[in-house]
């Protein structure tokens, strides 16, 4: 018996496989594409963009601002309590509580106006609520003497504002995300009072000191060696022992020195403000202020986790808190959507016996201090005193 034969029309074959061939071709396009979008937002992410305005923060316009008081657009943001700056290009202000006997309209908000340091705050114009309240540098800014030194680093030399003091117990200040060297002035007048020398470093990918090789933040696993220099620049120069004091992922640096450093020994104590522990969700935040499509987050905070080296098998400052060898005091709250409140609650329960977990209630990332400034410098007094 004959089989039957199948007529076989070449045309519609070619055309068949030229589709599946350009469908394969569009997927991997896409596939690229979406590697290659990843990638770049993920260099978005971590590349350092100091005095950058951080994501959460919403662009607030000036209604009016007449002698001691300005009225800005009613939000959560302009209802935090406590002190803040207010920046926008050429322009920085500070501002204190809401005044509440104020008229205050359905739609602004009546807060102090304690400064406007330079430029004018007129209305209309766009401001951003931010941690930072003094601009320039200690003397400028505070009338406190200091000196400009420079700190031997692994990269080069590190820029840094030291005040000195008569104590021998230094702080060694460092700044976090979107900071500067200028952030931890907040709380040098309270150190001052303390008696206390200040170190206020500048590290790898800060206006004035060295790039880091790959021109990426690595959210302290990295940074802390240029942390680790300032100790040892510290106890070169009459330091006995050292206070880090670090906020964002300065904190994390402030972990990885106590974990790392050949002279942990030295370190009395540490302060970590908003401290970075799950960089994982520090990263998906980052990259989506850095205006990445939601579809891409997954593989932006990917890229990002591997061009940061934080892979999955990668242990996080703080991931054994039994490695703690000395008190710490953590100022963080819920409200910081950039830097999860839970891991830090999680390492204050770890260990009640060096941890100290100060909660602070509608405050931002990296503003803990400005929320209640007061309840704030009590808190370190307590902690500073018996290290002393």
């Amino acid at each position: 018996m004959a089989l039957a034969t199948v007529p076989h029309d070449t045309g519609a074959v070619r055309t068949a496989t030229a589709t599946a061939a350009a469908v394969t071709t569009s997927l991997l396009g896409a596939g690229a594409a979406a590697v290659a979008a990843g990638r770049y937002a993920a260099a978005a992410a971590l590349r350092p963009r100091p005095g950058q305005p951080l994501p959460g923060g919403p662009r607030l316009s000036v209604h009016r601002a007449t002698g001691d008081r300005v009225t800005l657009t009613r939000s959560l943001a302009s209802l935090a309590p406590g002190t803040h700056g207010l920046d926008a290009p050429g322009v920085h202000a500070v501002v204190g509580s809401v005044v509440e006997d104020a008229d205050h309209g359905p739609d602004t908000v009546v807060r102090r106006l304690l400064a406007v340091t330079h430029g004018r705050l007129g209305p209309g114009t766009r401001v951003t609520l931010t941690p930072r309240i003094h601009v320039g540098d200690p003397r400028t800014a505070l009338g406190l003497d200091h000196a400009d030194v420079d700190v031997p680093g692994e990269l080069g030399a590190l820029p840094a504002w030291f005040v000195p003091e008569v104590r021998d117990t230094w702080v060694i200040a460092v700044h976090g995300l979107g900071g500067t060297r200028e952030n931890p002035m907040a709380v040098m007048p309270f150190l001052r009072r303390m008696r206390l020398p200040v170190l206020d470093l500048a590290y790898r990918g800060d206006l004035g000191a060295p790039d880091s090789p790959d021109g990426l933040g690595h959210l302290g696993a990295s940074e802390w060696r240029d942390l680790d220099a300032a100790i040892r620049y510290a106890l070169r120069y009459g330091a006995r022992n050292v206070v880090l004091h670090g906020w964002s992922t300065g904190a994390t640096m402030a972990l990885y020195a106590a974990e790392r450093s050949a002279l942990a020994d030295r370190i009395a104590g540490l302060v970590l403000d908003s401290p970075v522990l799950d960089w994982h969700t520090t990263l998906r935040g980052l990259a989506a202020s850095r205006g990445t499509p939601a579809a891409l987050l997954p593989l932006a905070v990917r890229a990002a986790e591997s061009r940061a080296g934080l892979r999955a098998d990668h242990r996080g400052p703080g991931a054994d808190p039994g490695a703690l060898r000395v008190p710490a005091l953590v100022f963080h709250g819920p409200d910081d959507t950039l830097a999860p409140w839970g891991p830090s609650r999680r390492f204050a329960a770890a260990r009640p016996d060096l941890v100290t977990l100060h909660t602070v209630p509608r405050a931002g990332h990296g503003a803990m201090w400005n929320a209640d400034p007061a309840a704030y410098e009590e808190r370190l007094r307590r902690f500073l005193t018996p290290l002393l």
